[in-house]
């Protein structure tokens, strides 16, 4: 089975119970599914009325040390009291494996909306990142894969000429401005800058509020420059995100240094996961919760849309990158 044809569909509510039976966890209420198009995710109680959340791992997405090394990386954050949700060791491994799923049991850590627009809970995100950041620089994942050109953009950019989804009619235009933005971010792009462990996906929905930030979701943690964990952050105009900037560093600096030539990468950044979230749609198509959840994919709009989008972004890219003042 490929994982582009792989569905949860066999993820019966009876399996869900018997794995976490057999690792000594009883359910005592429904299983709510929480969002994530990616894995299966769900919130149950136990006997004990203590709540937990479980996922089960998408198929051939990660290996076993590349989701161990996740593992690991969240515990050892969560031993240096960084707030966040990490695998709890169940008979000897946080990553057990029933009827070939595999699996993770954490603690269920409520909490209220991340507010985008509060600069004091953004600077609280920025002196967290700057400890969870600390960790990162110990040591590289040896089994995750790093940002770059390749994964982000060439191998998208491949799934996307193949696809049957991109109207034929479209295609030429799309993958000619697919084409230039490529170009425009390999410009700005440096292959041998510093990298370092991070939560990889750091956008206000991975981030609760509890009189202080929690961070939930490493599933995308892999090696990349640090300012990949802020720029998702950022919104609204250049002024208000210029702002939020200053604030984020200022506070991240109290923890470890930000190489601020690193702000040159934020709209490179930009692109990248632009091109690679397309790819990723594509991949999982033929698991039904996509056409269902993401039906304008199919729609010509959308496309005409994209190549404008992406026309747009080689605008923003050849313009200068962000700057601070000088305050650091």
């Amino acid at each position: 089975m490929t994982d582009n044809a792989f569905t949860f569909q066999t993820l019966h509510p009876d399996i869900i119970m018997d794995a976490l039976f057999e690792q000594g966890i009883r359910v005592d209420s429904g299983l709510t599914p929480l969002n994530s198009y990616e894995n299966r995710v769900y919130q149950f109680q136990d006997e004990d009325r203590k709540r937990y959340v479980v996922k089960f791992y998408r198929p051939q997405r990660w290996t076993n040390a590349q989701i161990l090394e996740e593992h690991t990386f969240a515990l050892e954050l969560a031993a240096d009291e960084i707030p966040l949700a990490a695998p709890l060791m169940l008979n000897g491994t946080t990553l057990p494996v029933h009827q070939g799923y595999r699996f993770a049991v954490f603690p269920s850590l409520g909490g209220r909306q991340y507010e985008t627009d509060n600069l004091d809970q953004m600077e609280w995100v920025g002196r967290y990142l700057g400890r969870i950041h600390q960790v990162g620089r110990r040591a590289l994942f040896q089994h995750r894969p790093s940002i770059g050109i390749h994964e982000y953009l060439i191998e998208p950019r491949a799934l996307l000429a193949a696809s049957s989804l991109v109207p034929a009619a479209l295609k030429d235009g799309f993958l000619s401005a697919t084409d230039t933005l490529i170009d425009a971010v390999r410009a700005r792009w440096d292959d041998n800058g510093i990298m370092l462990r991070l939560h990889g996906d750091c956008h206000p929905g991975n981030i609760l509020w509890r009189d202080e930030p929690l961070f939930v979701d490493l599933d995308d943690a892999r090696n990349g420059p640090a300012v990949q964990d802020l720029w998702m952050l950022l919104n609204g105009d250049k002024a208000e995100q210029r702002m939020q900037l200053e604030t984020i560093i200022e506070a991240y600096e109290e923890f470890t240094p930000f190489n601020m030539s690193e702000l040159a990468l934020i709209e490179p950044l930009r692109a990248m996961r632009m091109v690679y979230y397309l790819a990723w749609l594509i991949r999982r198509w033929e698991d039904p919760a996509f056409p269902r959840n993401f039906p304008w994919l199919t729609e010509e709009d959308y496309w005409r849309r994209q190549t404008a989008t992406f026309q747009e972004q080689v605008r923003v890219l050849n313009e200068p990158p962000l700057q601070l003042t000088p305050m650091y």
